[in-house]
């Protein structure tokens, strides 16, 4: 029989498990990692490829307010001064992100504030009277028919491969206007990318500790779980359970990437496309993230997809179905006899979608009520 060797076995290499095992190790804890994929990081992992480091998982920009989270992960790497300024292609015209000032010189060519905003006030008069129902009569309501179609339609439908009237209203609760000329698409205080990329954060957080990685939890899970005193899961909560409440739903993603012998393809990290016809969402091209200089570019075309087993899952459908069987979960998980060896966390055990700073956020909450701060 397999003795208990460690105090904490952590299921999933990604940054949530990363963060409590370095606070864990702190707390004078001895800990192994495992993951299932054959490198650490989750998905924000970098590949190096031509020498530039590619978001293996699509563009992961570091952007806080948290001061703790801020100060928390510059002891392990610096960032750089990137910005994340994405733009939109919509049949061959270019458009900045987030809505402000240049986008609607760019749509309608008014150049102060109060045109701006008596142009929207125009665009929304047709629709102030529609309850909005739905995705497509939400949008309308808050912006009009311009922005709705050349901006919000073919990307929304694209990214939840449905149409936007058979998409949930709340999914669009707001739309921020800018009346600026900032494409700075975050409001938060600080923002950039790791020196070195995403690996070295990683790298920072898990130095002195164990990882195995290409490893399954579930392939002989019970002697994994008898080698340590408590379990951190990371990964889906349904998945856990043995979907024994049902399974929860997500969307997916691929990727294709290509290594291009030129030295700059696009001019921007993140080019949006908008418009239906075009399959894939959005263009990355990952030099533009630590301002390469590198003879050749590497780009990634990023395509939505409804989740299967043979795929990742990226973005949890919380609609009314989803949340009342995730809370039926969190039920499960929080009985004593779970509650004793179990911890749960990070995006996919919380079934809610995170940015990194939500997630150190988290981790470090969870190591608060575990550790005792």
């Amino acid at each position: 029989m397999t003795k208990q060797q460690y105090d904490y076995l952590i299921v999933g290499a990604g940054l949530f498990g990363a963060v409590f095992a370095r606070e864990a190790r702190l707390a004078g804890k001895s800990v192994l990692i495992i993951d299932k994929r054959d490198h650490k990081g989750g998905n924000i992992y970098c590949e190096n490829v031509a020498g530039i480091n590619v978001h293996k998982y699509g563009a992961h920009i570091f952007h806080t307010s948290n001061q703790r989270v801020w100060d928390y992960v510059n002891q392990f790497v610096s960032f750089n001064r990137y910005v994340n300024s994405p733009v939109a292609n919509y049949r061959n015209k270019l458009y900045n992100l987030p809505f402000n000032m240049n986008t609607f010189y760019q749509l309608w060519g008014v150049t102060t504030p109060a045109e701006a905003k008596a142009k929207i006030e125009e665009q929304r008069a047709p629709y102030r009277r529609t309850e909005p129902q739905n995705l497509e009569e939400q949008a309308l309501y808050l912006g009009g028919k311009d922005l709705y179609e050349t901006l919000i339609k073919g990307y929304t439908e694209k990214q939840w491969g449905r149409p936007a009237t058979q998409i949930p209203s709340f999914i669009i609760k707001r739309l921020p206007f800018r009346f600026t000329f900032d494409n700075n698409y975050f409001d938060d205080l600080y923002q950039g990318i790791p020196h070195g990329g995403y690996n070295a954060l990683i790298d920072g957080l898990l130095e002195g500790i164990e990882v195995r990685t290409g490893v399954n939890f579930f392939e002989n899970r019970e002697d994994w779980e008898a080698l340590a005193g408590k379990v951190l899961y990371t990964g889906k909560i349904d998945e856990f359970f043995d979907k024994c409440l049902g399974e929860l739903e997500y969307r997916s993603l691929h990727f294709e990437t290509e290594v291009l012998d030129c030295e700059n393809y696009q001019g921007n990290a993140v080019i949006n496309y908008t418009e239906a016809e075009v399959p894939w969402t959005r263009i990355i091209e990952h030099k533009h993230f630590e301002f390469g200089k590198q003879e050749k570019t590497v780009i990634t075309r990023e395509f939505p997809h409804e989740f299967s087993k043979d795929n990742e899952p990226y973005y949890p459908i919380n609609d009314a179905r989803n949340n009342a069987m995730l809370a039926e979960y969190k039920a499960l998980a929080a009985k004593p006899e779970n509650a004793a060896k179990y911890l749960f966390g990070g995006r996919l055990a919380d079934y809610r979608y995170y940015d990194m700073d939500d997630t150190v956020e988290a981790a470090l909450a969870l190591t608060d009520q575990v550790f005792g701060g």
